[in-house]
């Protein structure tokens, strides 16, 4: 099996794992193909995550990404992108309805310690099949527009849905 070079880093099948994780999720849920490409080739969708990480959270991630994807399901675009070290995030937004929202999730492969720039957040753990045992957390970030909310319509609907996924 041909891997690159990063992979062999962390071992292979947990990286994968933790993908194909996801893979599972779009093709039970949204009978959708997860694929991803190499960094070198994803480099706008990879700027978009370290973007919004900056600007909204002061985060800067410390390991190099690997692989990145962005599509598109129902009127929820997503965007991944794989690290080095074994972590995984995620942005998803709502591309039109009356309550437009977006977020940010962190999964962390089994093994991985949290991430200095990540030691803020409290992780959950999931068990799975492929990846075994998961750690993720999440953010809710501003809603309607990608760079700031332009009314307190935006910032309240960032609210409510932060209650929504809190399970208020």
């Amino acid at each position: 099996m041909c891997l690159p070079s990063a992979w062999s880093r962390r071992p292979w099948w947990l990286l994968a794992g933790l993908r194909a994780n996801e893979a599972r999720y779009f093709i039970n849920k949204y009978n959708h193909v997860f694929t991803v490409e190499p960094a070198a080739k994803a480099k706008k969708d990879i700027d978009l995550v370290h973007r919004i990480l900056k600007e909204e959270r002061g985060i800067v991630i410390g390991s190099p990404p690997l692989e990145a994807t962005t599509f598109q399901v129902e009127n929820i675009r997503w965007t991944y992108v794989f690290y080095e070290s074994g972590l995984s995030i995620n942005v998803l937004y709502t591309l039109d309805g009356p309550n437009p929202k977006r977020a940010v999730g962190f999964k962390l492969s089994e093994g991985m310690n949290v991430p200095a720039e990540l030691g803020s957040f409290k992780f959950a753990r999931q068990k799975s099949k492929l990846a075994g045992t998961i750690r993720g957390t999440c953010f809710v970030t501003l809603c309607v527009n990608i760079r700031a909310p332009n009314s307190e319509r935006d910032l309240m609907c960032a609210l409510v849905w932060a209650r929504k996924i809190a399970g208020q």
